[in-house]
């Protein structure tokens, strides 16, 4: 009875496990990124437009480091999805315990050099001007819970590649919701600043440690790991590296465009750009929350079919994700092309920013409706286990198309340029993937030709 839960993905009818690993992963990141989003309007209102652009300086360093607990985390909960497929219940337990002692290990080291470098990385990230000392107090406090957090998130992707999507659900609910609160407090009543913005976010990480803790001990978890499964072992490390790498190389795209976007933005309009950029950013962690957790609600699907040799369940479930997602997609495009100056004034009331933000937001979101065939591209390799593929197709977006294009379209079109990158990337890489989606569906998923 132990994998009941975990075997239900390859028994149950697709669109209603969808629905059903879906649904707590897109609640769990829409409480996130509200999270992120009252945390930015109350540090807009509270502290100033300055210190939103500080926030957004820090994202990239501090996320970035957590993603390394997130890559061991996606990159083992691949080799555990299909591991439970194939009712290989040792090495999902080895598998689990190698990605806690990677995480910590990793994390660790990547927070001491980011601390030792503050003055150096801060500046590069585009924290200069009047956001260098706000950014710097920010930095500093956020990336001692860091480690924390990336066991958070290995722990999350773990939850749910056991098949339960709503306790993952509320491992982001409880330290979002916690923050807001801690916000208030330190913020608005004890009058912390900057300081009580970051402990308010740092002390939120503790929470969701707390209750990821709790459920891998609890009777909910089937994966109950000992001291002899935190030994590190060469094969089982080196396909959550070659997996993992494909997490971690799309969070490290996306702290390098970050690092771009504020430099290139503060040289072409200072800190107003970069303060527009921050709040189209996390409109972006926003208003995708139920197309990500589509992706999320997707991959262990798609894992332990493909782990169990169900092609033909993974192929509907390829095709069910992209049609919701799709839908979604273009519900959001809708909203964001109707409302964004008043979605900018929740923000911010400064005028400078009102003036740029609007227009920056709908060429950011323009091409929204067709992204969930990128997303759940490269998601189904990473859930096959094909992290080649799943790599150059994570770059696509980003790396091979958007970067390239914020250092050329900015020499003929100013400020503009930069937000028409967004749209045109989305484009190019969505054809980019349909092919390659299109091509693996011919050839390892056809369905089968009943006699």
């Amino acid at each position: 009875m132990a994998n009941v839960s975990s075997q239900e993905l390859g028994n149950r009818r697709i669109g209603k496990l969808l629905i059903k690993q879906a649904v707590p992963a897109s609640i769990g990141i829409l409480v996130m990124s509200l999270n992120i989003l009252v945390d930015t309007i109350f540090v807009g209102n509270w502290i100033g437009s300055t210190a939103i652009a500080a926030i957004n300086v820090v994202l990239p360093v501090s996320f970035f480091i957590a993603a390394l607990g997130m890559a061991i985390g996606i990159g083992g909960s691949s080799i555990i999805s299909r591991a439970l497929g194939a009712n290989n219940n040792a090495k999902a337990l080895k598998t689990f315990g190698n990605q806690v002692t990677l995480t910590i290990l990793v994390t660790l080291v990547f927070v001491a050099l980011g601390l030792w470098h503050i003055n150096t990385i801060v500046p590069a990230f585009g924290g200069k001007g009047d956001i260098f000392e706000p950014a710097k107090i920010y930095y500093r406090i956020v990336l001692y819970g860091v480690p924390i957090l990336a066991l958070c998130m290995m722990g999350n992707t773990v939850i749910r590649a056991e098949g339960k999507p709503k306790f993952a659900m509320y491992a982001m609910m409880f330290p979002s919701v916690g923050n807001l609160i801690l916000d208030v407090l330190f913020i608005q009543l004890f009058d912390w600043g900057m300081a009580g913005a970051a402990w308010a976010t740092t002390i939120s990480y503790g929470l969701c440690f707390l209750f990821v803790l709790w459920y891998f001990r609890s009777k909910h978890s089937e994966l109950k790991i000992n001291f002899n499964h935190f030994g590190l072992n060469k094969s089982i490390v080196k396909e959550i590296g070659s997996l993992g790498f494909v997490t971690l190389t799309r969070q490290a795209i996306v702290s390098v465009t970050y690092l771009l976007m504020n430099n290139i933005l503060f040289d072409l309009g200072g800190e107003t750009s970069v303060t527009a950029y921050a709040i189209v950013a996390r409109m972006l962690m926003f208003a995708l929350f139920p197309i990500y957790g589509i992706t999320q609600g997707f991959l262990p699907i798609a894992g332990f079919n493909y782990g169990a040799k169900k092609y033909e369940r993974v192929r509907e479930a390829i095709f069910t994700a992209i049609k919701y997602g799709v839908l979604l997609a273009t519900i959001v495009f809708a909203f964001l092309m109707i409302f964004p100056e008043s979605i900018t004034r929740l923000f911010t009331q400064e005028a400078n920013v009102l003036a740029e933000t609007p227009s920056a937001m709908r060429w950011v979101f323009a091409a929204i409706p067709i992204i969930t065939i990128q997303l759940i591209g490269s998601a189904y390799f990473q859930a096959a286990g094909k992290a080649i593929p799943a790599l150059l197709l994570t770059l696509t977006r980003q790396g091979f198309f958007f970067i390239p294009l914020i250092f050329i379209l900015p020499n003929y079109f100013g400020a503009l340029g930069v937000w028409m990158a967004f749209p045109i990337s989305d484009v190019l890489s969505t054809i980019v993937t349909a092919y390659f989606l299109y091509r693996e569906l011919k050839l390892h998923l056809k369905p089968k030709v009943s006699v």
